[in-house]
């Protein structure tokens, strides 16, 4: 039996019934763009976020580079970020006009390492985006104290972090904004690419809205009043996130059951196996371990018929295009761990025979 990574396949054939009523649904309606699906999204995806506002934009990057517009952080500013992210977090600082600044990230679980972003700071710094890696929120506190003390913005990359927890708050609740991607890969995913910004701020989610569609505020449809930008949620996507999210609590406790039995089978095999930090519930996105020699690693897995990814190979500054963001600070916990992390199968609709033979491989390596 061979084991795939990732097989969107069967979620999508659990829910078919659901997914083809959410298309007759809106052909129905007739509106396809910003229309009473999104409205019902926001107001329910809010509601788990237990924040007031969610509002739909086309990816978690355009959530990124829109939030931080909608704060007035533009060219000329610095954002500070962590260098292991995917590179879709740098891609959202630099849609906003602003300068990507690269910080270190904490040994235990990878996220941003609040000692590191306070060194990268310059008078430039306008905000923070610490990133909620693997479905593991970073260390909040410590985060927001840094941002108060200097005036910054706190912009939540939680991408991976639907049902995350930090001190039993989720994302979109913690710091000045969340933005979240539902990317068909995420513990919540689109039938295409769609993103979401969740916050307490009725006057930033008020902007948002407005820069998502080219600048015009609702009441004045044809007029804009800032320069801003096509990136609308759909209503056959914002349809089936709606369904999409009834189901993901029980997704994620699915997948929280297979974490730990991973973490109890495999604690002594040859892999530093995932933290988990102190105050923060894991979404488990990703089940990420670190093996000393990863080529070695994934060639046994794939001989005993174990599909496995990288979740990242290179920090951003190894990156062609983001080679000149090296420099500012050390960067060495990123780098070594860039160099060894393995991402092992996990999602809801994996069998126990299917885990247990992912641990089979994983002790035989």
């Amino acid at each position: 039996m061979s084991v795939p990574f990732l097989d969107l396949g069967r979620q999508a054939a659990a829910l078919r019934e659901e997914l083809e009523d959410a298309f007759r649904t809106v052909l129905a309606r007739g509106r396809f763009v910003d229309g009473p699906a999104l409205r019902t999204f926001e107001q329910t995806f809010a509601a788990y976020c237990d924040a007031p506002y969610a509002v739909g934009v086309n990816s978690g990057t355009d959530a990124i580079a829109l939030s931080l517009r909608a704060f007035g952080i533009g060219r000329g500013d610095e954002v500070i970020t962590a260098a292991n992210t995917c590179v879709a977090t740098v891609t959202g600082i630099y849609a906003a006009g602003a300068t990507p600044v690269l910080a270190d990230v904490d040994e235990g679980t990878l996220t941003l390492d609040p000692a590191s972003a306070e060194a990268a700071l310059t008078e430039r710094t306008r905000a923070l985006v610490p990133v909620h890696l693997y479905g593991q929120c970073a260390d909040l506190e410590p985060l927001r104290e840094l941002a108060r003390a200097h005036g910054l913005r706190l912009v939540e990359d939680a991408a991976q972090a639907h049902g995350a927890e930090y001190s039993g708050t989720r994302p979109g609740a913690l710091g000045d904004a969340a933005a979240y991607s539902f990317y068909p890969t995420k513990n919540l995913g689109a039938l295409g690419d769609a993103g979401a910004v969740v916050t307490s701020d009725a006057e930033l989610a008020a902007r948002v809205r407005m820069l998502r569609s080219h600048g015009e505020p609702p009441e004045m449809r044809g007029s804009a009043a800032t320069p801003g930008a096509n990136s609308r949620l759909d209503e056959v996507q914002a349809e089936v996130l709606v369904r999409k999210l009834a189901h993901l609590h029980e997704w994620n406790e699915r997948r929280r059951q297979l974490a730990a039995y991973y973490r109890e089978q495999l604690a002594d095999a040859p892999v530093t196996l995932p933290a988990e930090a102190p105050r923060r519930l894991h979404a488990w996105h990703l089940f990420v371990v670190r093996a000393d020699d990863r080529k070695r690693f994934r060639a046994g897995l794939h001989a005993r018929r174990v599909d496995t990814l990288v979740h990242y190979p290179l920090p951003i500054h190894h990156q062609p295009a983001y080679s000149h963001l090296a420099g500012r600070v050390p960067l060495a916990i990123a780098e070594r761990a860039c160099g060894r992390v393995v991402s092992l199968p996990l999602y809801p609709e994996l069998t126990d025979a299917e885990a247990e033979q992912v641990v089979d491989a994983v002790r035989a390596s």
